[in-house]
Formats: C-alpha cells, sequence, structure tokens
C-alpha cells in the first residue's frame, strides 16, 4: 500500500512539474523582455557601482578644487571653474543667470571667492541664450581641462560648487542622459545639487569637465534629476578652454 501512495505522490509531482515547464513555455514574450530588462537594469547598476569604486574620487576633488570658485554678484551666489589661464589673467565660466541683475543693470563687476580669498572679477562675455558667462579675473589660476567627447549615459560624474554659499562641496552620480528642452541641449545627471552649484563644473572620472550646472527639475516625489550644458557649448564660441589631458 505504501509503495502504491508512493507512486501516486511521484506521478503528482511529475504532472505539476510538467504542468510547471508547460507555463513557463507558454509564457508570452513581453514578459521574458521585461525580465531581460530588469536583470541589464541590476547588471548596469552594479556596474555603475563598482566603476565608481574603483575611481579615486578625493583625489580628483583635491586636485581640481583650486580650479573652482564661488561667484558673489549683488544678492546672488553661483559657482565657476576656471576654463583659461594665460599666466597673466584667468577666465572663468558661470551660469549667466548667476550674474543676470547685475549686468542687466549694467553692472559688470563681481566678488571671486576661493576658500579664504577673494578677487575681483570682472564680466567680459554673456550668451543669453544658453545661460553662460565669462568671468575674468587679473591672477593666474589653474585651467580645468575639458572633455572633446560627451560622456556615455551610466558614466560616473562628480559635480563641484558652492550649494548655498557652502564652497568646496562635492556629490557624486551619473550621467542619467540626454535632454533637449526649449531648444537647448542639456547634459542630464543624478549628483545631487542646489541653489549656488550653478555655474560650477561636472567632472569625469579623468578630472575633466563634461558639463555646467545650470538646474535641477524639482517635484514632489522625484530627485536626482539635475540638469548641466555640455560644456562644447561653451568651448565652441565663448571661451578657448584647455583639452589637454590631466
Amino acid at each position: 500500500m505504501a509503495a502504491t501512495s508512493s507512486k501516486f505522490i511521484a506521478a503528482a509531482v511529475l504532472v505539476t512539474v510538467a504542468a510547471a515547464a508547460f507555463a513557463y513555455e507558454r509564457r508570452d514574450e513581453s514578459s521574458l523582455r521585461r525580465e531581460v530588462a530588469t536583470q541589464e537594469k541590476t547588471i548596469a547598476a552594479l556596474q555603475q557601482r563598482i566603476e565608481m569604486a574603483q575611481v579615486d574620487w578625493p583625489a580628483i576633488a583635491a586636485r581640481t578644487q583650486a580650479s573652482v570658485v564661488m561667484i558673489e554678484s549683488g544678492d546672488s551666489i553661483g559657482s565657476g571653474w576656471v576654463a583659461h589661464s594665460d599666466g597673466k589673467s584667468s577666465e572663468i565660466i558661470t551660469n549667466f543667470h548667476v550674474v543676470a541683475d547685475a549686468w542687466t543693470n549694467g553692472h559688470a563687476d563681481v566678488r571671486v571667492h576661493q576658500l579664504d580669498s577673494a578677487w575681483p572679477g570682472t564680466v567680459v562675455r554673456v550668451d543669453r541664450s544658453d545661460d553662460l558667462a565669462v568671468i575674468e579675473v587679473s591672477r593666474p589660476l589653474a585651467a580645468l581641462s575639458s572633455a572633446t567627447q560627451r560622456p556615455r549615459p551610466g558614466t560616473a560624474v562628480m559635480a563641484l560648487g558652492s550649494p548655498l554659499g557652502l564652497d568646496g562641496t562635492v556629490t557624486i552620480g551619473i550621467v542619467s542622459g540626454y535632454r533637449s528642452l526649449e531648444g537647448s541641449n542639456y547634459l542630464q545627471f543624478s549628483a545631487a545639487i542646489s541653489p549656488g552649484n550653478s555655474g560650477g563644473p561636472v567632472i569625469d572620472s579623468r578630472g575633466r569637465v563634461v558639463g555646467i550646472a545650470t538646474a535641477k527639475l524639482v517635484y514632489p516625489g522625484a530627485e536626482g534629476l539635475a540638469l548641466a550644458i555640455p560644456v562644447a557649448v561653451a568651448c565652441d564660441s565663448l571661451v578657448v578652454c584647455s583639452v589637454s589631458p590631466l
């Protein structure tokens, strides 16, 4: 009797397994595609974490901070980075909206801060449509190199600047994609930025500028939706950028 019961149980198990296998084979293609897409996202996320862990971000931050400044223009505070230096003076890139009030009122003078130092600066060129401005200071400062090719989505990046006036702040994220908004092109990235980051550099794992932080999308429940102007926009028409490798 026990042997008979065992045969029935074994048969039931075989039927169950066969039914499961049949059901698996019958699964629709879209379901399988969803599973594959989920697995690919998981793998990509792990690769991004590995990449960010392998990069010596503290060393990159230490090496590039000397080229990042805080801009004070009236009641407005923003960030900037040295794009060009000729040994006597330096040209700093920032956002036009950082200096817009002063510029519109006929004033070109700003204050440039770096740690405990501060110098007078002059707005020498602006590009209103692309939200860019160039500030000149009468002292040589180390210039950052600019990337000659745009980074692929998933590339690790660091944003440097002075959110809320807290100079020397760095945050890390990835390039999330590229967007065309209101006729302008942007690099979307996930590193956290706040008011005061405007004009600061977004750099890659080699310390090269890939973008200029300009805005973030704010919406309930939304996170990590920051936008940068691709560095080529500034280097193509507004300032002579250094492109030699670091």
